[in-house]
């Protein structure tokens, strides 16, 4: 695989909430030097694992989000379908130092930039990372705005984006239907709140996961006789997931076990008070 050449880099700009501007250059969806201006907004968070970036963008705790990358190098092995998190990308977009231009991994199917051009995703690279983080560490997650766009329309987007505050992304990533997931010994009930594929796996070693939309009554939850229930991972506020302490308290009565990580155990944690 050749290195792009720089003809091919197209300027791209990262604006936040505060104002602060970051240069760089477009990668992913809408990097094409025939592409019309882009831009990408969301609530600019950073991630410190020097690894596993594409478990990180496909996780649909990320929704709304636009993930920073503090590891320099992000790229390098490349991506394949085997390592997605979820069938469907709700993150915002990703803002990196510098994206590796060849791609090195036997696993490897594709690169990242293609990765995210399949996925409609843009990104940003050539940002300064460490003056990015430091901001964000110290004034926390903000509203932002990225993309090929003028300087001022995106000031405008990131002024107009609200972040995750408020609103009920679980409402956007919970599965419309029940499936079952594995054929192990045990019975589990996995409440989706934006669960992941590696979570569903392992609990598969097993189980047999009946993977449950967020809005399941703890009625239909007992007609499957589970042996455990869980509540998964997901995005943003707990406070916002409207009616599931209220279920998981009932749960709480009936004897199962139950356990939950991340976003399901802040739930956890609301309906005990």
């Amino acid at each position: 695989m050749t290195q792009i050449s720089k003809s091919k880099i197209k300027p791209a700009l990262l604006v936040l909430n505060d104002g602060s501007v970051f240069e760089g250059e477009a990668i992913g969806a809408g990097s094409s030097e025939i592409s019309e201006p882009v831009i990408s907004k969301g609530e600019v968070v950073f991630h410190t694992g020097l690894s596993g970036y594409q478990e990180i963008i496909t996780d649909p705790s990320y929704a709304g989000q636009i993930i920073t990358f503090t590891t320099p190098h992000i790229g390098n092995y490349g991506t394949t379908n085997l390592d997605n998190e979820a069938s469907k990308v709700f993150a915002r977009g990703v803002i990196v130092r510098e994206l590796a231009r060849r791609r090195s991994n036997w696993r490897s199917d594709d690169s990242l930039d293609s990765f995210l051009k399949q996925n409609d995703m843009a990104g940003i690279a050539g940002i300064d990372t460490r003056r990015l983080t430091r901001l964000l560490r110290d004034s926390g997650s903000m509203p932002g705005a990225f993309g090929t766009a003028s300087q001022e329309e995106l000031t405008k987007a990131a002024k107009s984006e609200k972040g995750t505050s408020g609103k009920n992304l679980v409402a956007q990533v919970t599965t419309a239907k029940s499936y079952i997931h594995g054929s192990g010994k045990f019975t589990v009930v996995a409440y989706d709140f934006g669960i992941k594929t590696t979570m569903l796996n392992c609990l598969a070693e097993f189980a047999t996961v009946h993977v449950v939309p967020a809005t399941t009554t703890a009625e239909e939850v007992m007609a499957l006789s589970p042996n455990g229930i869980f509540l998964s991972n997901g995005p943003g506020d707990p406070e916002m997931v409207h009616g599931a302490p209220a279920t998981i308290r009932e749960l709480l009565g009936t004897g199962v076990p139950l356990f939950g990580i991340c976003l399901g155990h802040q739930l956890l944690a609301l309906a005990l008070g």
